[in-house]
């Protein structure tokens, strides 16, 4: 299985720090953000990574390299200055991807999620299946809902969770996406209309680090974690 990291973003409410380094470098319990991500890909297994950029994007090929420091090979997708948001910018990377399900998680959180939980193959009825989480308190109303009983994530729900920004996707779900700059959102709710997109939800150390207080709280609980487990 090959892996997406996305790393596009321009981090706006990280300024100052995202100035003169883009958000995947920033660093979390004494490494950058992106680089936790290719840890535990690798504990995974998986070892063949895309990383998408734009802002200063090459700042971070200059960092991480063809991956070998971290026993990967590391695959980029240049986006510009601007980039073309998540599934744009997904759909661009295709052809680095491969004709399999791959796993994408967003470069700009932080969690202790098991990656190797999402190398199972999609059911040939699915075209993707998101990691939700509990609500955090920045984000109360959720993204999306979970049917417990189908396991299957829904626009809406007597309960709502947040999409945690892990996925595995077939590469058919983004068939219809058009070239150029396109959300995520719009195309993941077209999926499960027609009940095509399956879920979990994970409960343990997850956090979105969105702005500099949110970068420091997380700091801390992940050292914290870290030295409970």
């Amino acid at each position: 299985m090959r892996a997406m990291i996305l790393a596009a973003g321009r981090g706006e409410r990280m300024r100052p720090l995202t100035d003169h380094l883009p958000k995947p470098l920033l660093p979390v319990a004494g490494k950058p953000l992106i680089v936790h991500h290719i840890e535990a890909l690798a504990r995974a297994g998986i070892i063949d990574i895309v990383i998408n950029h734009a802002w200063l994007g090459a700042l971070i090929e200059q960092q991480l390299g063809d991956g070998s420091q971290f026993g990967v090979r590391l695959h980029y997708s240049a986006e510009g200055e601007t980039g073309l948001e998540t599934a744009g910018g997904i759909k661009k990377a295709l052809p680095l991807l491969g004709a399999e399900p791959f796993l994408v998680v967003n470069g700009d959180v932080l969690t202790d999620f098991n990656f190797a939980a999402l190398t199972k193959v999609l059911p040939a009825q699915l075209l993707a299946h998101l990691v939700l989480v509990p609500n955090p308190p920045q984000h109360p109303q959720g993204d999306f809902g979970f049917d417990f009983a189908t396991a299957k994530v829904t626009s809406q729900g007597t309960e709502q969770f947040t999409f945690s920004g892990i996925g595995l996707y077939r590469p058919e779900f983004f068939a219809d996406v058009p070239d150029g700059k396109q959300k995520l959102a719009p195309f993941l709710r077209q999926a499960m209309a027609q009940s095509q997109v399956s879920g979990d939800i994970y409960r343990g150390f997850w956090a979105d680090i969105g702005t500099p207080e949110r970068l420091a709280l997380a700091d801390k609980e992940f050292r914290s974690a870290q030295e409970y487990n």
